[in-house]
């Protein structure tokens, strides 16, 4: 059976969706919802007792209250305990990087596999605010002479443009998946705008030259991009 994009689904079921993948690696995820709202509940239903004041109306809106305060915890805690999970999925498979970086917001924009080898080691690029981001994920050592080949070759097209170079894993001087996406947006911001338009336009004379290379075959992920929404707690 084909798999559906959840992009195309409706808000509401791409949350149920959500909740029965992180269920799989999180078991106790509807006691952790249970508890968020419940403490949700206490804390806004003592809050909006306190403001109106007593009487039906103030306990009319304490219950209003309770039950905002505890469908807001709970969406919290849902959002960071689905993210946590789908992360834990996405490591160890090929084109997780890929994958992690739709998460990243309006403003970047990620051309996965932009280069290859027959070893299933991939260089994914993301164009933002810092200019030019490569994200290697594969073996370190078969990786950085595909890093060094690709910044040199966006470096001849783009010499003004900053490149930064980053590798996905957990060893020393790499980063771990679950922080790929904070890390790339941590980098410092040397672009403008107004320029990364052009940037981008110009990036199509490097593509170019080279044909589209396809993500590694195996079973990756594909939720994260159709519900970032809902993994952000929105």
């Amino acid at each position: 059976m084909s798999q559906v994009d959840p992009s195309t689904m409706s808000r509401r079921r791409q949350i149920v969706e959500t909740y029965r993948l992180t269920k799989q690696s999180d078991p106790s995820i509807g006691l952790w919802l249970l508890g968020s709202f419940l403490v949700g509940a206490i804390v806004g239903f003592a809050v909006f007792w306190v403001l109106p004041g007593t009487g039906v109306f103030g306990l009319v809106m304490a219950i209003v209250g309770a039950i905002l305060g505890g469908t807001l915890l709970t969406m919290i805690v849902f959002g960071r305990r689905a993210q946590h999970a789908a992360y834990k999925r996405l490591e160890g498979q090929p084109g997780g990087a890929a994958a992690a970086l739709t998460m990243l917001r309006k403003g970047w924009t990620t051309e996965p596999a932009v280069a290859f080898n027959k070893q299933q080691d991939v260089v994914h690029r993301v164009v933002g605010p810092p200019g030019i981001v490569l994200v290697g994920e594969g073996n370190v050592n078969r990786l950085r002479p595909l890093l060094v080949s690709e910044r040199k070759r966006h470096e001849r097209v783009l010499y003004e443009v900053p490149v930064t170079e980053i590798i996905v894993g957990d060893g020393e001087g790499q980063v771990p998946l679950p922080k790929l996406v904070r890390t790339v947006m941590k980098q410092k911001r040397q672009v403008k705008p107004a320029e990364i338009t052009d940037l981008l336009n110009r990036l199509k004379a490097i593509d170019a030259t080279r044909g589209k290379v396809p993500l590694p075959k195996g079973p990756v992920p594909t939720s994260m991009k159709g519900m970032r929404g809902n993994l952000r707690g929105r």
